[in-house]
């Protein structure tokens, strides 16, 4: 037999795979990380692999290895696998990471990060980076390390962890995670979160100053205002303290109401609270049920031009009383389609809360391999939207669920190397696949083409 065919019922994914090999991003983890683990037939970074591939192919179990990966022949060999562990064998090199293994795979996720990621390039000289960061909650069993009662959104006693996130909001790249116990808030994280950041980013002295680090209320106290300003940075923050927040609200004279949501006033502070930079500061209260008046304060060294381009709105020739107020609420406010929305999307579109160990450091890892998948998955939408400008709207479960599961047909010849790629010309987005990546597989020889499947 000259030639055969397999078929792969997420073909698009397998040539993520191969892009994947050619960029060499597995070859760095495999630099890094050295699991100390004994080897019968597949190696830890195999296994690795396939929880990877996994969480790409949308597994939100890792008990699904075995029905979306271990089945799929062509999606193996597309990432370099020659088989696919059986998902107990993946979930015990998981249990058997220790700290200097997360610690490692971290130091990997930041390389291929600044090879491969927007953020790392930006264009300072014309553009403020935006650096939004949040913490949101992972419910997990009573028994696992560094599982206490938290703040859970929505879920009152709920007992998990905390994943702190920094998100580079104007690429919607990852640019650092961390897992921390479920006591832990923004106003204990912050600085290590931004600090880690600087370093992914290199964030110098005059980097610092062409960034805009936007926060909610958790990461507003004094402490860590204080520090952001002493560090350069520009900063849209809530003010933590409820009751500086009244004290300051009582010095707004003229109250401006805003359009685009009934109940809600803003006004400038008269007379502000000292930090160690010069600030402005707007109080923002709202209506609350029983008509009493519910009150937050912004703080921010931002000119008027920074907050009409962070609100995404023209600058005015001559802006109202009530216009540039409002434009720093909508800077703000915008921070909950950044970084809330992509935190969201890793829980909906990678299952992020949905696999749970009971180690802390076997769970690190996870939320590890899921950072390097969000970002990925990015990448790979940037490149299609360059063909197709629909996909700029999709999100990380469209793109999973949808983008990259277009099935495909695989020819092979008999030395089982690929021929041509066969992709479902029924699938609404295959066109868009094809036109992206046909020039990118054919320096490996493979043709890729539609076709009926």
């Amino acid at each position: 037999m000259d030639k055969y065919t397999r078929f792969s019922p997420r073909a698009s994914l397998a040539l993520i795979g191969g892009w994947m090999q050619r960029m060499g991003i597995w070859d760095v983890v495999k630099q890094h990380v050295q699991i100390k683990q004994k080897e019968i037939k597949y190696t830890p970074w195999d296994k690795l692999l396939d929880a990877l591939i996994n969480i790409l192919a949308g597994g939100h179990g890792l008990v699904e290895v075995n029905t979306r990966v271990r089945s799929d022949e062509m999606l193996q060999q597309a990432f370099g696998r020659d088989g696919c562990a059986e998902q107990s064998t993946v979930s015990d090199t998981l249990n058997v990471c220790t700290e200097e293994n997360t610690h490692q795979m971290r130091q990997a996720v930041e390389e291929v990060f600044r090879r491969h990621s927007q953020a790392y390039r930006h264009d300072y000289k014309h553009c403020w980076q935006i650096v939004d960061v949040d913490m949101s909650g992972m419910p997990a069993g009573r028994k696992g390390e560094g599982v206490t009662k938290g703040y859970i959104c929505g879920k009152k006693g709920q007992r998990g962890r905390q994943l702190g996130r920094v998100l580079a909001t104007l690429h919607d790249e990852v640019v650092v995670d961390r897992l921390y116990s479920g006591k832990t808030q923004l106003e204990r994280s912050l600085q290590e979160l931004v600090t880690a950041a600087e370093e992914v980013l290199d964030l110098d002295f005059v980097r610092r100053p062409r960034t805009v680090v936007r926060v909610d209320g958790g990461g507003g106290r004094d402490a860590d205002v204080n520090w952001l300003l002493e560090r350069g940075y520009h900063i849209l923050i809530r003010v933590k303290n409820w009751k500086r927040s009244l004290k300051l609200a009582r010095s707004v004279t003229k109250w401006h109401l805003d359009p685009k949501m009934p109940g809600r006033e803003v006004g400038w502070v008269e007379k502000p609270h000292t930090y160690v930079r010069p600030t402005r500061q707007l109080a923002i209260r709202k209506r609350k049920k029983d008509g009493s008046w519910h009150y937050r304060v912004l703080v921010f060294t931002l000119s008027d031009e920074m907050l009409f381009w962070l609100a995404r709105q023209p600058v005015p020739q001559a802006p109202t009383a009530a216009q540039i107020p409002l434009a720093a609420t909508y800077a703000y406010d915008l921070r909950g389609g950044g970084v809330e929305t992509s935190i969201k999307s890793s829980k909906q579109g990678l299952g992020l809360t949905k696999r749970n160990k009971r180690r802390f450091a076997a769970q690190e890892m996870l939320v590890l391999l899921a950072q390097l998948a969000y970002n990925l998955v990015v990448w790979t939408r940037n490149e299609l939207a360059r063909q197709d400008s629909r996909l700029c709207q999709f999100g990380i479960l469209r793109m999973v669920r949808d983008v990259f599961h277009i099935p495909g047909c695989f020819e092979l010849d008999a030395q089982g190397y690929v021929v041509s790629i066969t992709l479902n010309k029924a699938h609404p987005l295959a066109a868009s696949f094809v036109q992206t990546w046909a020039a990118v597989v054919a320096r490996d020889g493979p043709v890729l083409n539609l076709g009926q499947i």
